[in-house]
């Protein structure tokens, strides 16, 4: 199991290199080339958000990204150190987590992921998220000589 792992300030000119690594350790796993793309796309998303969060919460820690090869798929975990709102705790515009515009912009983010990547598991608490993307890989070819 390879990990590659990255750290860098929020700041948003950093999310296209984490996009650029993300989808060169994907095609290195084994990734379909035809999903590099989505990939790309879905990291740089979940990189954003990360992004937002830190800077909306004033937060200097970086954001982290673990890009994962383990036997026969590839994932990549965007972690952000924001506190997120424990179910049923209310958040500032009232409702159960709800910051107003700043939650539906993260509504937004997330069902721009989930569109892109079937396997996402999304997981928030006091001391931050986590958003974990999956793709299956294909074996590079036997060379028989």
């Amino acid at each position: 199991m390879a990990t590659v792992e990255l750290r860098f300030s929020a700041l948003p000119e950093h999310v296209r290199t984490a996009r650029l690594v993300a989808a060169a350790v994907a095609r290195r796993a084994g990734v379909d080339e035809a999903v590099l793309d989505e990939v790309r796309l879905a990291v740089g998303e979940a990189c954003s958000r990360a992004v937002g969060l830190h800077q909306t919460g004033g937060i200097s820690a970086p954001v982290k990204v673990l890009l994962i090869e383990e036997e026969k798929q590839f994932s990549i975990e965007v972690g952000d150190a924001a506190p997120h709102a424990v179910s049923g705790e209310r958040g500032p515009g009232g409702g159960p987590g709800d910051s107003g515009g700043e939650a539906d912009e993260d509504e937004m983010g997330l069902a721009v992921i989930s569109g892109l990547v079937d396997d996402v598991e999304v997981s928030a608490g006091e001391h931050g998220g986590l958003i974990k993307m999956t793709w299956p890989t294909t074996p590079p070819p036997t060379i028989l000589v």
